[in-house]
């Protein structure tokens, strides 16, 4: 590149200078860059690799590496050079990230597959149902149907493990577990709702287990005549308080300890597991075993067990829906993994090994006990030992039996080898789950409280002490937990708590369902083992379970989560994670636009499409209002601004960033279009041309009434009348609009005047973030470098008081429109002008004087203002000409007709007849002496007006 005298730097010369300034280099001859410090900080420095080594640099570029992608805001990452700098030497300002928060930052524990997933998941799927209430199942629905309600819950969590792992494997998995991934995909509305019902859930599901640990302890001390106060629900309560400080203690403690806490547990739930095997293996023991119907493994047993048989029990009578329903909460504990993604080495690979190995593992016992238990054990038994000689121990007609299958929870005890170890196990896997609970809890309030989906949750999501624990976040689960622990009786609660985790699974379901089906450029999950149809049928699967266990609580469910998905829509969260919601709306609207352009249009689908000449929207809000109000959640409104100025990347990119704010602030859909370089009339041409796409183009051209047009230059005049003719030149609309005092209100965007009165200042607060020139232009247009001290500000006056104002402007000073005789701000009037048409007179009037036929526009654009709430009260009073004096009342009526055809309302209409009188004299000396200087020079023959450019 030719250095000459041009001031811009090539390329190279750009990176040279800043790879020397940041590396301190020197170069060799050779071309070889030997350095002192690292060019990436993820690489070892020379004093690193030895005391006579040091790092030898093949090039100056930025290379790729992983510091580069991040997206989180905690994360120091090395900022590659941007298109500014190379290709210009200007250092820009890097844009504003809306990505992740993740708090944290101190030295976490973290956990491996087995010790993070695999484990706590196991852990969860062990529970009572495997030691007592598994037999009930078998006596009830029989070994076949057992084993069909085991493989349908088994199916559904592999396929959600499967939609998990997918989800999983799609990027970074930070803290959250099932409420980062389901807001990461399908955005914060459905992230946050779940996130706390699944919070709520696990936070009660702890109390839960713990009853049932205190429960099998109650039992355990029935059977030995011990008591604490009534043997009953208080001692419940005690024994739960005391259980649950010491978990809540265990887990703020730290990950390690209750690391610890769960090897002891799985250790002594594998050692019931197979104390149960072993135990049914062996056989019975004594006679009273075989009376309370362990007789042990036979064929003939194992026959008579196969087949269903329902009974009355548990206060309904059971059936096959009613059976799963009670047996498949027992398994939702596949999410343990996922709830402490934050917490694992490398979350994408532990969730899927440690979930699918613990879900297969967990699923072969149950199967196994099944098989055991209906082979080994009697549906009813008399406890009668001298009923064994006459075989009438299963015969129960006519009498109660205490014992077998189908009466007695302890039937595992019996066909153990020690019963109390079964007791251990229930204890192990009710305080291993609820450990789990209580550790999961706090971490999710604390991703809510980062993400600041719900302020509520801010509070929560402090961490303490290096490891960030959230001790804020035990605190609330402890009160939450405690205070359900009190009641004690959970069984009407506890159907609505396995609907929230279904309602859990089936988005987790949905979202890798929805996310391949759209298919987004950042969808590839690195587990193969996927499909999307099969994840849409685990979704329905779920929502159908949940309305087998209880279609009250599964409504009740939808309610609370859409509750929630209302209030973060309401909110509006200022988040942005790429969610696979987005990538649908993109692919939903091209598809909307593509078809659309293939359909022809007609006359009663025609929408009013406007091109605003806007400029600054914050500088003219009544034309910007009046706009809005036309095209309402109806039709496209672009607001375009033509800069006379050449402008860099970071000026264009904040002047669109600017006027996109207030557009969001005062709730205007429309889009913004900036075109600078260009003069007016070129920009204004080139906006013609190149705004919207398909169908989706403005055919109507809004522009604001240019005031000043006695006293501007004829060059500006020019322009401003050659745009009005490229719009017929385009087939478009033409509408100006012209209100008192003009447009322009740029001159109080930094006046004190809107600071010194609150009133004012909320009602234009949106106007203070552009400062302008004190330049008044109502086209749109802007001034560029050049300012222009000598023009009036736009007041709209009679052409007298401007021809006289032209001759005493040298000597008599201007008095400002919006000042008082004594010079003190009328802020109300300002504000009454800044708002016109955001406040019109509910009973107004609007008069629509439709003197010629354009197609309907001029009646069209009033009739869509009345059906705006706003406007809704005027009355249209429509003015129209008489072609014929003669025939009055006949163009009267054929008006009134036509109207009529419209289907227009209107309060009167009124027929002007006088439209061929000759203007009075003193109006014609007006008019010619306005015009007078936009006549050709003296001598031209045809005597046309003219505007000189010169």
């Amino acid at each position: 590149m030719d250095g000459g005298s041009g001031s811009r730097f090539s390329v190279r010369q750009v990176m040279e200078s800043r790879r020397r300034s940041s590396f301190m280099a020197d170069v060799p001859e050779n071309g070889v860059l030997e350095t002192s410090m690292s060019a990436d900080p993820e690489q070892p420095t020379p004093a690193q690799m030895g005391p006579r080594r040091s790092l030898v640099h093949m090039t100056r570029e930025a290379l790729p590496r992983m510091a580069n992608y991040r997206n989180l805001r905690s994360f120091r990452a090395a900022q590659r050079p941007t298109l500014g700098e190379l290709h210009e030497g200007v250092k820009e300002a890097k844009e504003e990230d809306t990505g992740e928060i993740q708090g944290g930052g101190g030295h976490h524990f973290k956990l491996g597959w087995i010790q993070g997933v695999l484990i706590p998941v196991l852990l969860n799927i062990w529970g009572v149902m495997l030691f007592l209430r598994l037999s009930w199942v078998v006596a009830q629905a029989g070994i076949i149907m057992s084993l069909v309600i085991i493989g349908i819950s088994a199916a559904v969590c592999v396929i959600t493990t499967l939609s998990l792992s997918a989800i999983s494997t799609n990027g970074e998995v930070k803290g959250g577990g099932i409420y980062y991934m389901i807001s990461r995909c399908l955005g914060p509305e459905f992230g946050a709702s779940v996130g706390i019902v699944f919070a709520f859930a696990n936070a009660v599901a702890a109390s839960m287990n713990t009853i049932g640990f205190c429960d099998s302890l109650n039992d355990l001390l029935k059977s030995h005549g011990l008591k604490i106060i009534d043997g009953g629900i208080n001692d419940v309560r005690i024994i739960g308080m005391v259980a649950l400080v010491i978990m809540i203690i265990i887990c703020a403690v730290g990950m390690d300890w209750e690391v610890k806490a769960q090897n002891v547990l799985v250790v002594i739930i594998s050692g019931a597991i197979v104390d149960f095997i072993v135990g049914t293996l062996r056989g019975p023991e004594s006679d009273e075993e075989v009376a309370k119907g362990f007789p042990g493994l036979s064929l003939d047993l194992f026959n008579k067990n196969l087949g269903t048989d329902y009974r009355f029990s548990e206060g309904v009578n059971q059936d096959f829906f009613s059976v799963f329903a009670i047996y498949f909460p027992s398994v939702t504990g596949i999410q343990a993994g996922a709830n402490i993604s934050g917490d694992l080495k490398d979350p994408a690979s532990a969730i899927p090994k440690g979930t699918l190995l613990a879900v297969a593992i967990s699923m072969f016992s149950y199967g196994l006990f099944v098989l055991l238990a209906g082979g080994g054990a009697m549906r009813d038994a008399s406890g009668v030992i001298g009923d064994i000689a006459n075989g009438t121990v299963a015969d129960c007609m006519g009498r109660h039996c205490a014992y077998g299958l189908q009466n007695s929870y302890s039937v595992m005890q019996l066909m153990s080898v020690w019963g109390p170890f079964i007791y251990a196990g229930c204890f192990a896997a009710t305080l291993s789950t609820a450990l789990t609970n209580l550790l999961s809890v706090p971490r999710l309030v604390r991703a809510l409280g980062y993400d600041k989906i719900y302020p509520g949750f801010i509070f929560f999501s402090k961490g303490y002490t290096k490891k960030d624990e959230p001790f804020r976040g035990y605190v609330l689960t402890f009160f939450i937990s405690g205070a359900f622990l009190l009641i004690a009786e959970l069984n009407v609660i506890a159907p609505l708590i396995s609907n929230f985790y279904l309602a859990s699974y089936a988005l987790i379901n949905f979202c890798t369902f929805h996310a391949a089906f759209v298919k987004p450029i950042g969808w590839r999950p690195t587990f193969r083992f996927y499909n999307k149809w099969l994840s849409l049928l685990g979704f329905v699967a779920c929502v159908s379970i949940m309305f087998l266990i209880s279609w009250v609580t599964s409504l009740i469910t939808y309610v609370i989560i859409l509750a929630l998905y209302l209030i973060v829509v309401y909110r509006k969260p200022d988040v942005n994670w790429g969610s696979s919601t987005e990538a649908q709306t993109y692919s939903t609207t091209l598809n909307s636009v593509y078809l659309l352009d293939q359909t022809n249009e007609h006359v009663k689908n025609y929408r009013p499409q406007i091109l605003l000449l806007s400029g600054n929207p914050t500088s003219r809000p009544a034309i910007m209002q009046l706009a809005s109000q036309i095209t309402k959640n109806h039709s496209l409104l672009v607001c375009g601004k033509i800069s006379e100025q050449e402008l860099n990347y970071s000026q264009r990119s904040g002047c669109i960033k600017e006027a996109q704010k207030f557009l969001q602030a005062n709730k205007i859909r429309a889009f913004f279009k900036l075109v600078d370089g260009l003069k007016f009339e070129q920009g204004v041409r080139g906006l013609l041309q190149a705004a919207g796409f398909g169908k989706l183009r403005p055919n109507l051209l809004l522009l604001g009434f240019k005031n000043e047009w006695l006293l501007a230059p004829n060059k500006e005049l020019h322009e401003y009348f050659t745009v009005l003719h490229e719009a017929f030149d385009f087939r478009m609309g033409l509408a100006i609009l012209r209100v008192r005092g003009g447009l322009d209100y740029s001159k109080f965007t930094e006046s004190g005047e809107v600071a010194s009165n609150p009133h004012l200042e909320a009602k234009v607060k949106s106007l203070a973030r552009v400062a302008s020139d004190t330049f008044i232009n109502l086209s749109g247009a802007e001034p560029g470098v050049q300012s222009q001290p000598n023009y009036v500000k736009a007041v709209e006056r009679t052409p007298q008081e401007i021809l006289s104002k032209k001759k005493k402007k040298a000597s008599t000073p201007e008095r400002n429109l919006f000042s008082s005789a004594q010079g003190s701000p009328l802020s109300h009037d300002i504000m009454q002008r800044v708002a016109i048409f955001d406040s019109p007179p509910r009973n107004g009037t609007i008069d629509v004087w439709w003197l010629y036929d354009d197609g309907g526009l001029t009646l069209l654009l009033p009739y869509i203002l009345t059906t705006r709430s706003n406007w809704s009260g005027c009355r249209l009073r429509i003015f129209a000409l008489v072609n014929k004096k003669d025939e009055f009342e006949v163009e009267e009526r054929n008006m009134a007709s036509l109207l009529s055809k419209f289907r227009i309302d209107y309060s009167s209409l009124t027929m002007i007849n006088n439209i061929s009188d000759r203007p009075h004299p003193s109006t014609v000396m007006q008019f010619e002496e306005i015009i007078k200087p936009f006549r050709e020079r003296p001598g031209a023959a045809d005597g046309k007006l003219k505007l000189h450019t010169n």
